[in-house]
């Protein structure tokens, strides 16, 4: 299992400061982070994504994903392929060997979600298949409200059936239909390709909400905060995960109000700990 980070996680620092890209795979890498992952590219795509994989290969940094939005429920489904086509071909200049891509943010009215995931299924395939042909695997994670519940993604899975597409799952984001992290992930296990490791502070729908908080499908209140800090037993969901056969990337998200780069490094610290708790191998810093 290797530990990884988003380029979303550094989103608070890099705005702040400036920095581009790739003094950011130089302070994942210093951390000890084995691979990277990036969303939010801007400008020139393919000349940012030859930069960035200049210099993941010049300091030894695994880039593990590329992340994008996309909805095929709004407009023409056709320029949502296309785009994602795009997308695509942005992660072979990366060396990344996944696609993320989002399916849709709000259901179209009289519409259920079972029905939604049938009309999505064939243009999903076909961005699989389009992917497939240039060594790059796609997949889905459980975001956006619409699509975040395990029994919906599952469905999804099931309805595309597609050898080349799976399932990101993130821990975290089950709490944001008020699912139990635990349980959710063991419905994904044999979908998934790719995890997010996320935490959130909770508190129930009747109290009044602090700044920052925001309230999930159910009410309740969530606030990103540090991984391994927050309500989500960690350590049992990647247990699940690894038991299950997964064995590939854990990927950091930190999206609290914590100061940035503090979090990131206990973030990864915990994921480190985790890892060695799971396998009995002490790796890393």
């Amino acid at each position: 299992m290797k530990i990884g980070i988003s380029s979303y996680s550094y989103q608070k620092y890099r705005l702040a400061s400036g920095c581009s890209y790739s003094a950011l795979c130089h302070m994942a890498k210093d951390t000890g982070f084995d691979t990277m992952e990036f969303i939010g590219l801007e400008g020139d795509l393919l000349a940012e994504a030859d930069e960035i994989k200049e210099t993941c290969e010049q300091i030894g940094l695994e880039v593990s994903a590329y992340t994008v939005g996309a909805d095929f429920l709004t407009g023409d489904p056709a320029d949502t392929v296309k785009n994602l086509y795009q997308a695509i071909e942005v992660a072979r200049r990366l060396g990344a060997p996944l696609v993320r891509h989002d399916v849709g943010y709000r259901l179209p009215e009289g519409m259920d979600w079972q029905d939604a995931i049938r009309q999505i299924a064939d243009p999903i395939r076909q961005v699989a298949d389009y992917a497939a042909d240039r060594g790059i695997r796609t997949c889905t994670e459980n975001h956006g409200f619409v699509f975040q519940d395990s029994e919906r993604m599952k469905f999804l899975m099931e309805t595309v059936d597609h050898v080349n597409y799976g399932w990101l799952v993130d821990i975290g984001n089950f709490l944001c239909v008020d699912e139990d992290p635990e349980m959710a992930v063991a419905k994904a296990v044999p979908y998934a390709v790719h995890v997010h490791a996320k935490d959130f502070l909770y508190r129930k729908a009747e109290q009044i909400s602090p700044d920052g908080f925001f309230r999930s499908r159910g009410g309740n209140l969530l606030l990103g905060t540090v991984v391994g800090h927050g309500v989500v037993n960690v350590l049992r969901c990647v247990k699940t995960l690894y038991d299950g056969g997964y064995n590939g990337v854990l990927s950091l998200e930190f999206e609290g109000m914590e100061e940035n780069l503090p979090a990131v490094q206990a973030g990864y610290h915990y994921l480190r700990a985790v890892q060695e708790a799971i396998t009995g191998v002490k790796v890393g810093k």
